[in-house]
């Protein structure tokens, strides 16, 4: 059974097949025409219908392109579903931890092992004086330590026994020393025990007392001793006992009425709590009988029956047994003394018995005491554990005798268990062999079948137990079978299948003891135990990574490191074996140090650089983990770092950057993190200065900042959030040359001009992947009237008055700052020279380092802004972590929010300043800042590092700022105070730092079930069918729709937006409408129960507006994707439940924008068929997203300049859509294609060309569109005729705002600037006008803002400029 093939399960499985059924309800109707005379094709025909015009299409499109646009109805369901990633569950609120060291799990592990150093054996037999409290039966039980004491001389006799009774305890505990006290007097017991005291030290003592020649004890809870002639018995206290043996011990008391004892000492114990305070002490008691009860004296037991059970268990039970047995007419009783083997053989049948016996007994315990008790006594010390599990034999034993044993910490009874059952059927069948084992030495012992039905019970709870139910019992038997060769495979894959439930398992095998057995198993070199070994491994360091210290104690490491480096196992099993090491490794030099001695660091390279484009695509974990690993292993140690760089790390991790994968690019971003040294590694101290300044290793971290600086702009918020870590880790070990450059820009020029803006290289890689880069000139002198723009939005406002810029820019040119931030003489020296100053103020080693080149600290800056001003509020409050580390801080202002022109643009708005937590009287008090901006600034140097979370606190602010406000030179900053002569512990420093938690989060993968697929896949899929179902049904209503005049109105909504509605949505399978406004608020309502399901701000810079409202994953569980006018995406999930919003991921769809513009004006739409977002604006190109990789796939450049004003996707064909310009050209893209143009043309030649909107038409044609300008004309085209325009409706003169075109339904919708709406179907008549109604205020109304129909009903749901938002339809109630 291997665990790989169990390992192969799904997230789930979509039901096609489901599709298809409902498919074939309607595909009879091959084709219709509708009343307007338009042909809707409905089955799997092609699509190509017009055939005149096949020759014109060719021209203009690829041939490759007429291939992929046949389609079948199938078009209309499409089976993409993208954002419902483990990554998506909550990444902003909370990270998954990683294993615990500390706290709930740890209680599995013994608290201290303890060993019994001393056993002190007290026999008073007196033999052949019977006290005088006794009267003994005829025939009586004799037996001592199975002696009988009567066949030789008395004090032959109780040496004999005392040696025997001393060879039985020995069995169980070889390595202790034990002492005989034969029949003794007060003064040799004291003597007795302080001796044992003294040799044990802090080990524990056994005291073993049998009392059968002396009287029972007192019911004060003395025992009975003698004098030194004989002649009188004399009482010991059980006080002075426990003050000469002290703590900890174990007492065994075989006497009649031992129970009085056992009473007494809970007194004594109680009264020393109670009177000292203290808690009680160590101390166990074992007894034989309770206080009313004398030994049972039957001839069929030993007279010292208690002891027989604690000391030889197996010949005890086999003898009572056999008494009870069917065997007892047939049986040799003597046999039991000739039982062939060795206890501690298990391949004989003595070994055999001991064996399941010990399974036996630590089953009923397991199953029966407290967690706690059992831990104690079985699991802490060996001769312990052994007397415990012999106690429940002599429970069982003794009550059939009406004797009841009692312990001390008291036990539940267990006499009754049915785990005996068990046994005896084991003892039976081992005893049925026994008399031919006996009579030929050489016959073969057939072992029990015990172990191998175990187990078959073990794996029957597997396949119906749960976390809720009681736990399997046998999972001691489990552990105890890891011993045994022939059973070990099972039971390692079946212990694996447990482990897979989830912590609770790992934690229950935990405490039951698997541990040790585990650790051993390591050992081994069976070549079929690797793979679940290193699976039991990942299940138990998921939960707890204390295990660490012991692997690599063992020597463990060495293992997993041979197995990750075997190319026969799968890649998720070898990814598996990466995790153990990470952990190993994870914040434990001696981890880190073992493992590069074995070679890891060259063992993950080599696995990285062999893995094949094709098995890389197939397995992303074992690509994350190796980064992982890697990333531990560099973490804050230099000498692995070195290791790193040597074997060209950068090289072999630096493609993984674009692997489609967020997890596998944050992870290697994280590992080229740690590659960054940023001087907290002590052992650094000792190096020279050369080999710190090194020139190979500034080439290194240059290559290393410029990979990163490669994907500050990934579409994956887990991505960026690693690389603002990995640049803060950069900042802190370049402080002075980072915070020099980012000083630079507010150098003071002489004109007030602003400036022209960065240009921008694009740097395409192998994968298509393209990223804007911010190119800067390489040494350019600081003071150069062209300094750099540092922008950080995409929204840009003019220059106010006084020349002071107050764009969204965050680093404004130098040229057009007001006063100088640096000195009048630094202000002299380029930028290498400012920063050469720095290098002899003898700081400490890592500011010593020399800088890289400036362009690249520029780079850094920019890239920092643009993390600063991030769309996830995670990424951006660790981007201004960052910036904070180069001296810049920043004020919180709330934003004054202009109605009608009445606040003024100077206006001062009320600050509120941040409290720098852990700072001492040192916040600079700033210039206060208009506008509801957020500025920055640098600032003196603060008396103690402030708190990692102190920029927690920033919210409701509308953008980033930068002030030229500057106290102290640059390099007097934050961080030089963290870095300077005086400087802080290592410790202190990274406490500062923002921690990467890259690692944790994938850590939890670990913790779910691996091996079987998560449980919610019926309830999908059942979900799924049911709205496939709804939705077919309804698409063949609206394509048989007849003449819809939309004219009832049967909802009206009035959205109390300030700024008017600005887009709105309609949910496919409930009565709900979403609706936004300009300050991005946005408001979902249930339009039948006329209710309020929620309201919640897109975030915290209301002041961008929104451009689109999308639904992704429409025929699942939606998605609410939200695009800003700036470009920045963000994605909802639970957003119609009130406040329980959250937010799945966020990414600026849209990066840098043309120069001399203000703002981007971002447009996008989104396609479930390909899972494509496809952006433009003010820029010139198109960026098509794959939501599925959240990352950049394409980037479409424009041939003209003019930009793009309408986009437009085909919901049937995967990767085609249109965009209408502001020139009034509309394109056809299909980025399957390689030339991605399709075809051109110019519809709209009015005065105001400007496409405002436009639509793919109903149907599976590809090329039909709906054109509208803003002159008003509405255009039908054919991107596939040689005459594009085959149709012209002049709907609204020189005022049409919005355009909708439905899905399936043939109907139009155009909206006016004059509050009115035009219903037209495909032919181009109009099927009726929908005037705006006034508001019940009685208002003027705006024009209509937006339109849109429902995706699968013949709905229309309007938004106009007031706050009112209407939904439309032909009969009052429509169809649900």
């Amino acid at each position: 059974m291997a665990l790989g093939d169990l390992m192969a399960a799904s997230r789930f499985s979509q039901s096609s097949a489901a599709v298809s059924n409902h498919l074939e309800e309607f595909s009879s109707n091959d084709n219709h025409v509708d009343e307007d005379g338009e042909i809707s094709v409905y089955s799997s025909i092609s699509v190509d219908n017009n055939s005149n015009n096949a020759g014109d299409f060719s021209e203009t499109a690829s041939s490759s392109y007429v291939a992929m646009t046949t389609t079948t109805s199938m078009a209309y369901l499409p089976q993409t579903l993208v954002l419902c990633e483990f990554r998506h569950d909550g990444f902003e609120e909370c990270v998954p931890s990683g294993p615990s060291d500390s706290g709930l799990v740890l209680k599995w592990r013994p608290k201290d092992r303890m060993k019994t150093g001393c056993v002190a054996l007290v026999l008073c037999l007196n033999i052949s004086v019977d006290p005088p409290d006794v009267i003994k039966i005829s025939p009586c039980a004799r037996m001592e330590c199975w002696i009988d004491p009567f066949t030789m001389a008395p004090q032959k006799a109780l040496e004999t026994i005392g040696r025997t009774l001393n060879q039985q305890y020995e069995r169980w505990q070889p390595k202790a020393r034990y002492k005989i006290s034969l029949d003794p007097t007060v003064d040799e017991i004291k003597k007795l025990c302080t001796t044992c005291r003294k040799y044990a030290k802090s080990e524990r003592v056994l005291f073993h007392y049998n009392g059968h020649g002396v009287p029972k004890p007192t019911p004060n809870g003395e025992i009975w001793l003698f004098n030194k002639s004989y002649t009188q018995y004399i009482p010991l206290p059980i006080s002075d006992l426990d003050s000469w043996l002290k703590t900890p011990s174990i007492y065994v008391f075989d006497c009649s009425a031992a129970g009085m004892i056992v009473s007494s000492f809970i007194e004594l114990q109680e009264y020393n709590t109670s009177s000292s305070g203290s808690s009680t002490r160590d101390c166990i008691l074992l007894a034989a009988c309770e206080a009313h009860e004398t030994l049972p004296q039957s001839v069929e037991f030993p007279a010292d029956i208690f002891t027989a059970c604690l000391t030889t268990p197996i010949k005890m039970a086999l003898r009572w047994f056999c008494t009870r047995s069917l065997l007892h007419e047939s049986f040799d009783y003597s046999l039991v003394d000739k039982i062939p083997g060795r206890q501690t053989d298990r391949k004989t049948l003595l070994g055999e018995l001991n064996w399941i016996f010990t399974a036996v007994t630590d089953t009923i315990a397991w199953n029966v005491l407290p967690r706690e008790l059992f831990q104690k006594l079985f699991r802490q010390d060996l001769l312990v554990a052994s007397m415990f599990r012999n106690f429940l034999l002599a429970e069982r034993i003794m009550r059939s005798a009406n004797c009841s044993p009692i312990s001390y910490p008291v036990l539940p009874p267990t006499h009754q268990h049915h785990m005996w059952d068990a046994w005896d059927m084991a003892a039976e069948i081992c005893l049925s062999q026994l008399p031919a084992l006996v009579e030929d030495p050489n016959a073969e012992f057939q072992p029990s079948p015990f172990f191998t039905e175990q187990l078959t019970a073990f794996e029957v709870w597997l396949d119906h137990g749960s976390e809720y139910k009681k736990p399997p019992e046998q999972l001691p038997i489990v552990l105890q079978v890891l011993l045994s060769q022939c059973h070990r495979f099972r039971a390692l894959v079946l212990l694996g299948r447990f482990l897979d439930m989830g912590p609770w398992a790992v934690d229950l095998a935990l405490s039951v003891g698997i541990f040790p057995y585990v650790l051993k198993l390591l050992a081994t070199t069976t070549p079929e135990l690797r793979q679940i070994l290193v699976f039991i491994w990942t299940k138990i360091l998921a939960l707890d990574k204390s295990c660490q210290v012991d692997l690599v104690k063992d020597g463990g490491h060495t293992y997993f490191i041979t197995f990750l480096d075997s190319v026969e196992a799968y890649p998720e099993q070898r990814a598996m074996a990466a995790f153990v090491l990470a952990v190993i490794v994870d914040g434990h030099r001696r981890g880190q140090e073992v493992c590069i001695e074995a070679g890891l660091i060259h063992v993950c390279l080599k696995n990285l650089q062999s893995s094949s484009p094709n098995e890389a695509q197939t397995e992303p974990l074992f690509l994350q983990w190796i980064c992982l690993c890697l990333g531990k292993l560099w973490e804050d140690f230099l000498e692995a770092q070195m290791i790193g760089l040597q074997a060209d790390a950068l090289a072999v991790v630096e493609p993984l950057l674009s692997e489609p994968q967020p997890e596998v690019r944050a992870a290697a971003v994280f590992s080229l993190g740690t590659l960054l040294d940023f001087g907290f590694d002590a052992s650094r101290d000792g190096l020279e200065d050369e080999d710190c300044d090194d020139d190979e290793k500034i080439k290194a971290e240059a290559g290393i900042v410029k990979s990163l600086l490669s994907v500050v702009s990934d579409g994956s918020p887990l991505v960026r959030a690693e690389v603002a870590v990995a640049l803060a880790r950069f900042s802190f070990g370049h402080n002075k040359h980072i915070k020099s450059v980012a000083a630079a820009y507010w150098k003071p020029q002489s004109n007030s001009v602003l400036t022209t803006l960065p240009s921008f290289a694009i740097n395409g890689s192998g994968s298509g992947y393209t990223t804007l880069v911010h190119y800067m000139a390489h040494g350019s002198r600081v003071p150069s009237p062209v300094g750099p723009l540092l922008r950080v939005g995409n929204d840009s406002q003019a220059v106010t008055r006084d020349g002071r810029v107050s764009s969204g820019s965050p680093l404004a040119t130098s040229g057009i700052m007001h006063g100088s931030p640096l000195s009048d003489d630094s202000s002299q020296h380029s930028d290498s020279g400012a920063l050469n100053d720095f290098v002899s103020n003898g700081v400490v080693n890592h500011s010593r380092r020399r800088p890289l080149d400036n362009s690249l600290y520029s780079q850094c800056v920019l890239a920092m802004c643009t993390l600063a001003k991030d769309p996830s509020p995670r990424v951006a409050s660790l981007g201004r972590r960052v910036l904070s580390i180069i001296g810049i801080e920043q004020v919180v202002t709330k934003s004054v929010k202009t109605t009608g022109g009445s606040a003024h643009p100077n206006e001062l708005s009320t600050t509120a300043s941040i409290s720098l937590s852990g700072l001492a009287r040192s916040s600079s008090w700033f210039e206060l800042n208009g506008g509801g901006r957020l500025p920055l600034t640098f600032r003196t140097p603060p008396v103690s590092p402030p708190r990692p979370s102190y920029m927690t606190g920033i919210r409701r602010v509308s953008s980033l700022d930068f002030r030229p406000h500057l106290m102290n030179p640059p390099d007097s900053g934050l961080a030089d105070s963290l870095l300077g002569p005086s400087g802080l512990s290592g410790a202190s420093e990274r406490s500062y730092l923002p921690q990467s938690k890259i690692y944790y989060w994938s850590c939890g993968h670990f913790s779910k079930p691996l091996l079987t697929p998560v449980d919610d896949s019926e309830e999908i899929v059942a979900r799924r069918e049911k709205n496939e179902k709804q939705a077919l049904d309804h698409i063949v209503k609206c394509q048989h729709s007849a003449v819809s005049k939309l004219h009832n109105q049967i909802a009206g909504w009035d959205t109390k937006f300030m700024t008017g509605t600005k887009t709105a949505l309609l949910q496919p399978f409930s009565p709900v409408v979403i609706a936004s406004d300009e300050n991005e608020k946005i408001r979902v309502w249930n339009y039948e129960e006329a209710t309020l399901l929620n309201s919640f701000n897109n975030h915290d810079y209301p002041d961008k507006g929104v451009s689109k409202l999308c639904l992704v994953n429409e025929l699942d569980e939606n998605l609410l994707l939200v695009a800003s006018n700036d470009g920045n995406v963000r994605i909802w999930k639970n957003f119609t439940s009130k406040g329980e919003q959250k937010l799945v991921t966020a990414f600026a769809s849209i990066h840098g924008h043309k120069p001399g513009v203000r703002a981007v004006n971002a447009v996008v739409d989104w396609q479930q068929q390909s899972g494509y977002l496809f952006a433009s604006g003010e820029i010139s190109s198109i960026a098509a997203w794959d939501l599925d990789k959240e990352q950049l796939v394409s980037t479409i450049p424009l041939i003209s300049d003019s930009s793009i004003s309408a986009l437009a996707v085909s919901q049937v064909h995967g990767g085609q859509f249109a965009a209408g310009f502001v020139d009034g050209y509309v394109r056809l893209y299909d980025i399957r294609t390689p030339e991605m143009l399709v075809s051109e043309t110019r519809p709209h030649t009015q005065r105001v060309e400007r496409v405002v909107g436009m639509g793919f038409q109903p149907g599976l044609e590809p090329a039909k569109l709906v054109s509208a300008s803003q002159a008003g004309n509405i255009q039908f085209l054919d991107m596939r005729a040689a005459k594009k325009t085959y149709l012209t409706i002049e709907a609204h003169r020189g005022s049409l705002t919005a355009l909708a075109v439905h899905r399936h339904a043939p109907l139009i919708a155009s909206g006016s600037a004059k509050q009115f709406i035009k219903i037209f179907n495909l032919r181009g008549n109009q099927l009726g006008t929908i005037r705006y109604h006034p508001t019940f205020m009685a208002q003027k109304i705006g024009s209509v803002n937006c339109l849109t129909f429902h995706p699968y009903q013949v709905l229309l749901a309007a938004g106009a400029a007031d706050s009112c938002v209407s939904i439309y339809a032909d009969e009052i109630s429509p169809p649900r």
